[in-house]
This record gives structure tokens, sequence and C-alpha cells, in this order.
């Protein structure tokens, strides 16, 4: 008898540690991001924004999240795993999401300038896609930092 494995954590308590990693690039002046990468439950990698700190333009938190978790798991490929993010990802990491076949993404904010719903549906066909989460707070605090640098 096979039985489903039910998740004791909710999209939220995920999605607050990406907002955590977020602040975190708050905090050194980099474009407030927060990924985390979750399998069976557990947290495997976590990431923010660094592209300033790199000096990379693709160190953005979903990349350096994915690579984490690949890393953690010894494969390319993140079939059981969700990935959560501060931000609606762009074009870039929707498309390392789509090759890395994550079962799900889940954002906080929508990105309506620069995310990849904007030139279609960049994910893995099996991938399930949820939005809104904490969205009010992971907005609020992309808006605080832009706000800042405009000062």
């Amino acid at each position: 008898m096979a039985t489903s494995f039910l998740s004791i954590y909710s999209d939220d308590h995920f999605m607050q540690e990406a907002y955590r990693q977020a602040t975190y690039a708050f905090e050194e002046g980099e474009i407030p991001i927060g990924a985390v990468v979750v399998s069976n439950n557990r947290i495997i990698a976590k990431a923010y924004n660094q592209t300033e700190k790199l000096n990379d333009v693709t160190a953005h938190a979903e990349m350096l999240a994915l690579t984490a978790a690949a890393e953690y798991l010894g494969n390319k490929y993140l079939h059981d795993c969700t990935l959560y993010v501060t931000l609606e990802p762009c074009v870039m990491c929707a498309g390392a999401s789509y090759w890395a076949q994550l079962q799900r993404v889940v954002y906080g904010a929508s990105e309506p300038k620069r995310g990849y719903r904007r030139v279609g549906n960049l994910l893995h066909p099996k991938t399930e896609m949820v939005s809104g989460i904490l969205a009010q707070e992971c907005g609020d605090l992309m808006a605080s930092f832009f706000a800042g640098k405009r000062n």
C-alpha cells in the first residue's frame, strides 16, 4: 500500500526562509531576492542575490540555490525539489529551472518588467508554479530597496 508524503511545513514556512535570504541581500546593497530549494520537506540549499559582490550577472539567488542543490544531491536534475524565491524569476532563472526539471516553483511578488511570464511559460511542462506567497512582504522589500537607491 503506497502512502503519499504530506509536508509538515507550508509554502509560507519555506518562503519565510527565502525572505530571510532576501534581507541579507538588502543589507549588503544587493537587489533583495532570496531563494531556497526544498527536497523531502527539508531545505537543501539557500542563497541570495550576489551579482555586485561576485561581479557576476548570473549570480541571481535562484542560480546560486539551484547550483548548491545540485551539488548537495549530486545530480543536475532536481525532480523532487521545490524552488522558493521571493520574486518571479527572470528568463535566465526560469530557463535554469526548466533544465533542472524542478517539481515546483513558488514565488512571492510578481515582476511585470523582467519576470519570465512576460515572454510565456519557460518552466518545464511537469513543473507546478505557485505565485503570491508572501507577495506583499516580498514586494515591499523590493520597493524599499529601490526607494533607498533613488534618494
